[in-house]
């Protein structure tokens, strides 16, 4: 049969589970991006910090070393033909030492499909790509974390089965609407900060939680004296 095959671990997961900046950071990039979960993130930063690694691997490399200034154009290369970078001028190491997730977050599939008007949100456009509505080039795509290229998004379009075609399909995006979304995508219209409790959440009337059931004390007891099994005099 051979040796076992030992799969090597693809993506870190963080060093800790419970640290508070992180898990709040995480959980407005999956609110914005409309990501299904947290492991979606991890991927992104795992990408990232290879794409650092070998960028500060090179940056320690001599300058008359042609091996090193041959990989350095083609991570350069790479990393324009994804959009990821859009340095003016000449290209420097320390450009792709400033990248953040946000930038490579921008180049998913479903990003883009949203930001083309081809969805209402986030989650709709991921929904379009996995039951196969959205087409590259002709041909069906239906990974929302593919990285599109800078050629690929005028090609990007409905697939000529999909039922969206029709103008007059009920799922159809509102154009005139899109503006508006996308400011509050890039964060240009700021909208009033939420409560502790979060979105859509409020606090429990007295600030108990109802876990315990009306207005029972945590206890469990009845607040009056009598016993409300006793259904008479003595009990009977």
């Amino acid at each position: 049969m051979g040796d076992p095959k030992f799969s090597k671990k693809k993506v870190e997961t963080p060093s800790h589970p419970w640290q508070g900046e992180r898990i709040i950071e995480e959980n407005e990039i999956l609110r914005k991006y409309g990501l299904k979960n947290k492991r979606e993130i991890w991927k992104v930063k795992t990408l990232l910090k290879g794409i650092r690694g070998q960028a500060r691997f090179l940056q320690g490399k001599p300058a008359d070393d042609s091996q090193a200034q041959k990989e350095k154009a083609q991570l350069f290369q790479r990393l324009r033909r994804l959009g990821i970078l859009h340095a003016e001028g000449e290209p420097r190491l320390d450009d792709i030492l400033g990248l953040a997730i946000e930038p490579i977050l921008a180049r998913r599939l479903q990003t883009i499909v949203y930001m083309k008007g081809l969805a209402n949100t986030p989650k709709q456009a991921r929904q379009f790509i996995v039951h196969g509505h959205i087409s590259i080039g002709g041909k069906k795509v239906t990974i929302p974390s593919y990285l599109v290229r800078a050629g690929e998004e005028s090609m990007m379009a409905y697939t000529e089965s999909s039922p969206l075609n029709s103008e007059l399909h009920p799922e159809r995006p509102d154009m005139e609407a899109f503006e508006e979304k996308m400011k509050a995508f890039r964060g240009e219209d700021k909208t009033e900060e939420t409560g502790q409790f979060g979105r859509g959440r409020r606090m429990p009337r007295g600030g108990r939680s109802r876990r315990g059931g009306g207005s029972t004390p945590r206890s469990g007891r009845v607040p009056t004296g009598r016993n409300p099994r006793r259904r008479g005099p003595g009990g009977r």
